[in-house]
């Protein structure tokens, strides 16, 4: 095991500030990676406000805007989302694969630490080619091995990949980090099945449950029920399932779209929600499906707004893992169509595990079931929610203590020589002792 240098004894207080970097698909119109991006600066702004924080990112000026940091641009090819049909486009792509080994490395150089705050980037439970994403956390992570930076990858998520390269590159992208937590006991599973050695690393929930909860509206027991909030997915299945990607979605549509028309003809109001700007057409296919002015869709712009929609409502009934997360630290009733174990995990930490329906396979009838029977105990899930709430908040509380003594020196920020981990042995170990660059 090799051992850090001895810490410097300069000054402390002439000491530069901390250079932290946040890295991810922020600013590309998901929100649940964005609030995840929200509760980190949050907490660096509570707990190291002299830190000095920029960004590389799927859409810097998005980010620079909302949360007034500086951000770089993730990838150097401007077209790296678009399908490269054309000769000219596949040869932009192929030159930016090997212009961003620069570019990362460039970036992670300026820092001390890099944090890539929540999201699932190590899963494939959506469609994911291994030189998308994966490419790009690798390049992060060897860069900060390679200069001595320490990359924290922070309550994320995880789960098993069938595709062989997308699988390499996210066991040896974790394998590099120098610090790993997780939002669920399946994703540090997944890891270890992996080949991780994941036994240093913790397991706390996930990061959008240290946003402010919005204010429970009262509630009136007397009156009719409140409006419903469906949130929607432009969902296809995941990596494995892109031969019958049309399929799926047609079901979870056609699945959906029935639910909503069956609560408006009793007479309920339901409040379409999205976590991301692709979600958009299946919230115009269903208003056009179920033509009814009970139907209506909200405009969320963050986390915190679908928080407050969900607030508002006597029931959720949603897809989207931050959709879930919103609902539930909102303490409102809560029914997940899970399209991956995460949903599951999560609905089971906040003690809604039975109500789970699977969104390859949506059957309405059995959906209004469910439903139904979610609200009959609606008084006794609210209590529930609140009592597990506040367990998460203690949890997370604990997460920010274990990142700050990871990451940060205790004493003044000071910099200290470090030895990159060997490889095999002290890949996991999170001593306190910050890096300082190599001259």
């Amino acid at each position: 095991m090799t051992s850090p240098d001895t810490t410097d004894t300069t000054d402390t207080t002439d000491a530069a500030p901390v250079r932290v970097g946040v890295f991810g698909l922020l600013g590309s119109g998901n929100l649940g990676n964005d609030g995840s991006l929200e509760a980190v600066l949050g907490y660096l702004r509570a707990e190291h406000p002299d830190a000095v924080v920029d960004a590389l990112c799927g859409g810097p000026e998005a980010v620079t805007a909302r949360y007034r940091i500086p951000a770089t641009r993730l990838h150097w090819y401007r077209g790296e989302y678009r399908t490269a049909s054309r000769l000219g486009a596949v040869a932009g792509k192929g030159l930016g694969k090997l212009v961003d080994v620069f570019r990362t490395a460039a970036w992670v150089r300026r820092h001390d630490v890099v944090i890539v705050p929540g999201m699932g980037v190590l899963e494939a439970t959506l469609p994911l080619r291994p030189w998308g994403f994966p490419y790009s956390l690798f390049l992060l992570c060897a860069s900060g091995r390679l200069l001595r930076t320490r990359v924290a990858l922070v309550g994320v998520g995880a789960a098993p990949i069938g595709d062989r390269a997308t699988r390499a590159l996210v066991r040896r992208s974790a394998r590099l980090a120098a610090y790993r937590s997780y939002r669920d006991d399946r994703s540090r599973d997944a890891l270890r099945e992996m080949g991780v050695d994941t036994a240093r690393d913790g397991v706390y929930p996930d990061l959008a449950f240290a946003l402010p909860a919005p204010p429970v509206p009262p509630g009136d027991t007397a009156g009719p029920p409140g409006p419903v909030c469906v949130g929607v997915m432009d969902f296809h299945g995941g990596n494995d399932d892109r031969a019958r990607a049309g399929e799926i979605h047609r079901r979870y549509l056609d699945g959906t779209t029935r639910f909503v028309r069956a609560l408006t003809e009793e007479g309920r109001p339901v409040r379409l929600l999205t976590g991301d700007a692709c979600d958009a057409t299946v919230v115009a296919a269903i208003l056009d499906a179920v033509d009814s002015p009970l139907v209506t869709a909200a405009e969320a712009v963050s986390l915190a707004d679908l928080m407050k929609e969900t607030a508002a409502a006597s029931a959720v009934v949603a897809t989207r893992y931050h959709n879930l997360v919103c609902a539930l630290k909102a303490g409102t009733p809560t029914l997940a169509l899970s399209y991956a174990a995460k949903s599951d995990a999560l609905m089971a930490r906040m003690g809604l595990g039975a109500y789970c329906h699977p969104a390859r396979e949506v059957d309405a009838d059995r959906l209004l079931e469910q439903f139904r029977a979610l609200e009959e105990r609606s008084a006794e899930l609210r209590r529930t929610l609140a009592e597990r709430n506040a367990d998460v908040t203690r949890q997370l509380d604990g997460q920010f203590a274990e990142l700050t003594a990871a990451l940060f020196p205790a004493a003044g920020r000071t910099r200290a020589h470090a030895h990159p981990h060997d490889h095999d042995h002290d890949h996991d170990r999170t001593d306190t002792h910050a890096v300082r660059k190599a001259p």
